[in-house]
């Protein structure tokens, strides 16, 4: 299996609203629940209103489009990462799974996954 580096560097956050928040960038993952609006987009993109901030996420993805029949592709890469103590933060779209980590374990976590039989792109 294929996983490719993103460039950039990401925060996840709490915003007021949407509304200064630049769906057109590269990257902007949002959701929203009765209790919050959460945005992951690049750092140079977070828009004013925040409300807290968690900032010093890289990324990857895994490559290509998934089938929803797939069972277990998330779960395998965060079961190898956490069997040594690396948590990540995933985000899921229709066509595949992006998977953020703090920047001090991210080199550690793509060379653990390398040698776990994962193809790391640039």
């Amino acid at each position: 299996m294929e996983l490719k580096k993103l460039d950039g560097n990401f925060t996840v956050c709490k915003v007021e609203d949407f509304s200064l928040v630049n769906i057109d960038a590269e990257y902007c993952f949002i959701g929203k629940t009765d209790e919050e609006k959460s945005l992951v987009c690049l750092t140079a993109d977070v828009p004013s209103n925040v409300i807290q901030r968690d900032d010093g996420w890289k990324g990857f993805r895994i490559q290509g489009v998934l089938d929803f029949s797939l069972i277990g592709i998330l779960s395998r890469i965060s079961t190898v990462l956490a069997d040594k103590g690396i948590s990540i933060f995933a985000v899921s779209t229709y066509n595949t799974d992006y998977i953020l980590l703090k920047e001090e374990h991210y080199q550690k976590a793509l060379d653990i996954l390398e040698h776990s039989g994962y193809n790391i792109m640039a």
